[in-house]
């Protein structure tokens, strides 16, 4: 069990990591087309707004997985 939430963690924290770098990259996904944002906000849609709230569910696996190994190593 413990080790199939090692392996668990590390697969949510490589996929985690990424969908962070892929939120980053210039003005949002947009900026890949080459149009300047400029600074100005805008709403989040279709791809950006689901890897945003993929970002968001991957986090709190991670921490319930990170908590659940600590209470059981603990």
């Amino acid at each position: 069990m413990e080790t199939f939430l090692n392996v668990a963690l590390i697969v949510v924290s490589v996929t985690l990591i990424l969908s962070v770098i892929l939120q980053s990259k210039g003005a949002g996904l947009g900026g890949l087309t080459g149009s300047d944002m400029g600074g100005v906000f805008s709403s989040r849609r279709g791809v950006e707004k689901t890897l945003f709230k993929a970002t968001i569910v991957l986090s709190v696996i991670f921490f319930a997985l990170a908590i659940t190994i600590g209470v059981l190593i603990g």
